[in-house]
C-alpha cells in the first residue's frame, strides 16, 4: 500500500507560480511512476505529467508543455508540479497517483494509489 498526500495549492493571480507536492509513503518511492492529473468544476479528472521511476524520462499534456515541469526527490519521497505562468483555466484540484510498472501512462485507471488532492485556484 501507498499513502500519498499532496500539499501546496491555494489561490494565485494569473501569471503566477505554484508548486504542489505529493509526498509518498508505505512502500519503495524508487518502485512507482509518479503522475499528477486535475479535476476542474463539473469535469472529468485529467492527465497533466508523469514521471519515471528514476526521474529521467516525463511526459506532459499538450496543455501544459512549456510551463509545467514534473520532478522526485528520491531522497524526501516526495514528487512535485511546478507550474507557472499560470491560467484561470488551469483551477482545478490536482492528485498525485502511483503505479507500479515502467510505463509512463496517462490513463487514470492505469494508477493503483490516489492522493487526496489539493485544490489550485487561479484568479484573473
Amino acid at each position: 500500500q501507498v499513502q500519498l498526500v499532496e500539499s501546496g495549492g491555494g489561490l494565485v493571480q494569473a501569471g503566477g507560480s505554484l508548486r504542489v507536492s505529493c509526498a509518498a509513503s508505505g512502500r519503495t518511492f524508487s518502485n512507482y511512476v509518479m503522475g499528477w492529473f486535475r479535476q476542474a468544476p463539473g469535469k472529468e479528472r485529467d492527465f497533466v505529467a508523469v514521471i519515471s521511476r528514476s526521474g529521467g524520462s516525463t511526459k506532459y499534456a499538450d496543455s501544459v508543455k512549456g510551463r509545467f515541469t514534473i520532478s522526485r526527490d528520491g531522497a524526501k519521497n516526495t514528487v512535485y508540479l511546478q507550474m507557472n505562468s499560470l491560467k484561470p483555466e488551469v483551477t482545478a484540484v490536482y492528485y498525485c497517483a502511483a503505479r507500479s510498472g515502467t510505463l509512463l501512462n496517462i490513463r487514470e485507471r492505469d494508477y493503483d494509489y490516489w492522493g487526496q488532492g489539493t485544490q489550485v485556484t487561479v484568479s484573473s
